[in-house]
């Protein structure tokens, strides 16, 4: 049998003397609570940090965060991960704005209804936030409760009305904290530091010396490991690519002056929903192609584009892990096999690369052609289709909402572009 008083002094002494300082912990305003909350969620706290750190001078409030757009919200997310967290956020203020006056409100249930806000959301917001006496219970405070109360296999419910119990009245927020502290730092999963725990009197699984088996290890899910060929569509002339800031300087940015590419925004629904991305198509056979293999597969995906380009140098494959599968990206650089027509504003003249024969005009850029339509990717989950993709210049796509692996295949072809001047020309 737990004694309430002393177990909770004990883990609240404990807490005060070495919580760690974390930025949202300066100023627990109800907006701060929620960012940091919503990062928080299967991210790692010193990963979050600078993320957060970074949104509050970007978006310090529900007003400014409800008034972005989606592609500047999931810009600045970009690095962080699981993007529907940033989609959720983002609805979570126009609903603040449109619906509770720009004020969050302080009621678990109410908090429930907001996009991306769960059962430990909602109760670690209330009880951070507001005050209000009601559990959290993350995967820390789960691996802590299956141990002092000697569970194996606990249903979600029951860990709630174990925590619910627990919970310090007069400090609900800095109790819920320090349960998830302590499970961050003391009870972990490997080698717990029963030694130092505050709470290790009233520890069944210590007692009973099952705390290496609790809580049981949940089966693993099968992870998917898929490949995808990426166009790296790219034309360099003179002219064209500049960045749209005046401040902005393509060469001092790492950037080829006067370099095009060829993006596209990712459906509306499903993985990196929203998201840029250089054109790309799942393959076939793991994932693992032959240089013949990946060469055809560029074309075939050209082709669907109904882009005029020929494949012509495979970069360094970029790797990424997602939650349900394992991604591995062969970015092939193509050369457009003639001008290509480019939208407005960019629409280059005579690359710069050419000759003109003397006394003659340089060609006038074609306009823009009608939008293409594109078949979605092999293996996309979403049901809509990908937009048309747009030449975008190579200087401004930082500007955009870029997936890691994106940018890491940007950076290559940055790269390629500086060591090969004389290449870029189709």
């Amino acid at each position: 049998m737990i004694d309430l008083p002393a177990f909770r002094n004990a883990l609240l002494e404990h807490f005060d003397r070495t919580r760690r300082s974390l930025p949202w912990r300066s100023e627990r305003t109800p907006y701060r609570v929620m960012v940091s909350e919503f990062m928080l969620q299967q991210t790692r706290v010193e990963t979050v940090i600078p993320y957060y750190e970074r949104w509050l001078r970007r978006f310090p409030g529900w007003g400014a965060l409800a008034e972005a757009g989606e592609d500047e919200v999931l810009r600045a997310w970009v690095g962080l991960g699981y993007y529907r967290r940033a989609r959720n956020l983002h609805s979570a203020a126009r609903m603040v704005r449109e619906e509770y006056g720009g004020r969050l409100p302080e009621d678990p249930e109410a908090l429930r209804g907001l996009p991306g806000v769960g059962e430990y959301t909602a109760g670690a917001v209330a009880s951070i936030a507001f005050g209000r006496a009601v559990p959290a219970v993350d995967g820390n405070v789960r691996r802590v409760l299956c141990r002092l109360f000697d569970l194996e296999a606990p249903t979600a419910g029951r860990l709630r009305e174990e925590a619910a119990a627990l919970v310090d009245p007069g400090r609900p927020g800095d109790f819920n904290e320090a349960l998830m502290e302590l499970g961050a730092t003391v009870c972990t999963p490997g080698t717990p530091g029963c030694g130092v725990c505050p709470v290790r009197e009233w520890c069944g699984a210590r007692v009973a010396g099952t705390v290496g088996q609790r809580p049981a290890r949940r089966p693993r899910r099968e992870v998917r490991r898929v490949g995808y060929v990426v166009v790296v569509v790219v034309e360099r002339s003179a002219g064209v690519g500049e960045p749209r800031g005046p401040a902005r300087s393509p060469r001092a940015a790492g950037n080829p002056p006067s370099a095009v590419t060829l993006v596209r925004k990712r459906p509306a629904t499903g993985l990196l929903a929203g998201m840029w991305e250089f054109p790309s198509l799942e393959l076939a056979d793991d994932g693992k192609p032959g240089h013949l293999g990946l060469a055809a597969a560029a074309t075939r995906l050209l082709g669907d584009l109904g882009v005029h380009a020929r494949p012509a140098t495979p970069l360094h494959p970029v790797r990424h892990a997602f939650t349900h599968l394992r991604a591995t990206y062969h970015p092939v650089i193509c050369f457009p096999a003639r001008p290509h027509p480019l939208p407005p504003p960019y629409a280059p003249p005579t690359p710069a690369c050419a000759t003109t024969p003397r006394g003659s005009r340089p060609a006038t850029p074609v306009p823009h052609p009608t939008p293409l339509t594109i078949p979605p990717p092999v293996g996309d989950t979403a049901p809509d289709h990908p937009p048309s993709p747009t030449w975008i210049p190579l200087a401004d796509l930082d500007d955009l909402a870029l997936p890691a692996a994106q940018r890491k295949i940007a950076a290559r072809l940055r790269t390629w572009l500086r060591d090969n001047p004389r290449q870029a020309c189709g």
